[in-house]
């Protein structure tokens, strides 16, 4: 994953559930600037990974630059930092999680085991959250699997139908 940047698109997922959650996610927006490419809707879904807290408000983003999968990555964490992210429990509460779902480099999907960027997202096909709303934007996306390339729309249908209908449009005043 490094190298010169080549012209990239990224799908990115973006969630929160402290204080000012709607500026929070429109702070990833705006720190993509003329990059994005497409913003879903906001959706409202319950935690996931067993960790009793408040809801989340999650969008995906897909953003087009010159940047490398790791220049995303540390993109990501830029953003977090800025909404003062810890990390104290693993899928405890966030003021802001900035994930990278998948990279296209020169219209190539990217595949990585690299420990600090798993690409594609290893849980993505398993998350409702990132499928729901990547769907709204881009109704024809396709995800690698580790059995193979995937429509989006079929690793939803895969899920259990519980998990699919726990993820919401937000109301427009929230």
């Amino acid at each position: 994953m490094t190298g010169r940047p080549g012209a990239s698109r990224v799908v990115l997922s973006v969630g929160a559930n402290l204080a000012e959650r709607d500026a929070r996610l429109a702070s990833v927006i705006a720190a993509l600037g003329d990059r994005l490419v497409a913003a879903s809707d906001v959706y409202t879904t319950a935690p996931w990974g067993g960790v009793h807290q408040d809801d989340f408000l999650n969008q995906t983003l897909i953003a087009e630059a010159d940047l490398s999968p790791a220049d995303w990555l540390a993109f990501c964490h830029d953003c977090e930092r800025a909404a003062d992210r810890t990390r104290e429990v693993r899928w405890g509460p966030r003021t802001l999680d900035v994930d990278v779902i998948s990279v296209e480099v020169d219209g190539v999907a990217v595949r990585s085991d690299d420990p600090d960027l798993t690409l594609p997202h290893p849980r993505a096909a398993e998350r409702a959250f990132v499928l729901v709303p990547w769907l709204q934007i881009e109704p024809d996306a396709r995800l690698w699997t580790p059995t193979g390339e995937r429509a989006v729309t079929d690793l939803l249908e895969a899920l259990p139908a519980t998990e699919r209908s726990g993820v919401r449009r937000a109301e427009a005043t929230r």
